[in-house]
């Protein structure tokens, strides 16, 4: 057997030599100092750190060399891996550092400003007005009564005295539910007016009966400045012994003093409804100009158009077969009803021009209402 080789010189191999060492070091070291990022630095790491870089080639060749060559090849070896080590990590705490820092400042959030930039909406005109009518009345003692939107041919028209040959009754006012098979009568419509809940009213409670009732209503009306084939609707019962047409006309006094200020005053018309009798157009002094417009072309009032009042809503007292159809005797009992659009008395009341501004859902319509609750 042959002696170790004791004068092998680990100089003589290429990836140990000094100045092959010193140039795999001096190259890690400026990729290292050159990354801009810590994903630039994952990339020098692995080509300069790795399993595959100059430095790891050359710590594999000191396992071949004679036992008296290893100390000094493994020294030399080793400084310069632990010195891109040191300088990988450093490198990596600022680069961090770095990040961290501008993350800071791109994502600062100034909590002084508006949470949300985007306008959160307010509540619809018609609801605000709707539930104040609620309200008044039922300050006065009146209950809020709710009817289904798709309601039989009986309570919407039979009830109410409205016969089969009333042109409210044809297709050219109501929507009709088509029946299952076609060409089939239902017998169920779209309402055209919250009257029936007055029916159900009746129908469902004890007498007395006092009720407000307020909703949508439907009629094949085209949209435009002044009509919609969905509107809203408030409608008052009162059925008691010994009403009369004094009592409803005090009741409205109240409801548009309550509106729209102390010292406005309201006349009857007469007119005719299938379910009030006597009947009568309610009309009120204008709130505006309080008659004042009215032959005076120096002061023309928008609102009344110088008419010095302006019409509210059709009223009456309860017609007798109205109370028959309900079960109500009408020699015992007799009642008063009113009922007007919400969207006209906000029309009037706000100066609105355009119906069509209440459905189209702009919030730049509904926001300077405010959120009145």
């Amino acid at each position: 057997m042959s002696a170790p080789n004791k004068s092998y010189d680990p100089v003589e191999v290429e990836a140990l030599k000094p100045e092959e060492i010193d140039r795999a070091k001096d190259e890690a070291l400026a990729a290292v100092a050159a990354a801009g990022d810590l994903g630039a630095l994952r990339e020098v790491k692995a080509a300069h750190a790795g399993d595959r870089s100059p430095l790891a080639l050359a710590n594999r060749e000191i396992g071949a060399l004679p036992p008296q060559a290893k100390a000094e090849a493994g020294k030399r070896v080793g400084q310069a891996r632990g010195a891109v080590n040191k300088a990988l990590k450093a490198r990596q705490e600022e680069l961090e550092r770095e990040r961290d820092e501008r993350v800071l400042v791109e994502e600062a959030v100034d909590v002084t400003l508006p949470y949300d930039r985007v306008p959160e909406g307010a509540r619809h005109p018609i609801t605000t007005l709707s539930e104040r009518i609620e309200d008044i009345f039922v300050g006065m003692g009146y209950e809020v009564a709710e009817g289904p939107e798709a309601e039989t041919e009986w309570f919407n028209f039979d009830a109410l005295n409205i016969g089969p040959d009333h042109p409210a009754r044809s297709m050219q006012d109501t929507f009709f539910v088509q029946g299952r098979t076609e060409g089939e009568d239902s017998g169920v419509v779209l309402r055209t007016h919250t009257s029936p809940v007055q029916i159900r009213s009746l129908l469902a409670r004890e007498l007395p009966v006092y009720v407000i009732c307020p909703g949508r209503t439907y009629r094949t009306d085209e949209l435009d400045a002044t009509h919609t084939p969905v509107f809203s609707q408030v409608e008052l019962l009162a059925v008691d012994e010994g009403l009369t047409m004094a009592d409803l006309k005090g009741t409205l006094d109240h409801m548009v003093r309550a509106l729209f200020g102390e010292g406005l005053s309201t006349r009857l018309r007469p007119s005719y409804f299938p379910f009030t009798e006597p009947s009568a157009e309610m009309d009120m002094v204008c709130f505006v100009c309080r008659g004042a417009s009215v032959g005076d072309p120096d002061r023309p009032c928008r609102t009344c158009g110088s008419e010095g009042w302006i019409e509210l809503g059709g009223c009456g007292m309860v017609n007798p077969r109205v109370l028959t159809a309900c079960g109500v005797d009408p020699g015992r009992y007799s009642g008063y009803a009113f009922g007007f659009g919400i969207e006209r008395l906000l029309m009037f009341r706000h100066n609105v021009e355009d119906m069509r501004d209440m459905v189209e859902g702009d919030v730049r319509f509904t926001l300077p209402f405010g959120m009145e609750i």
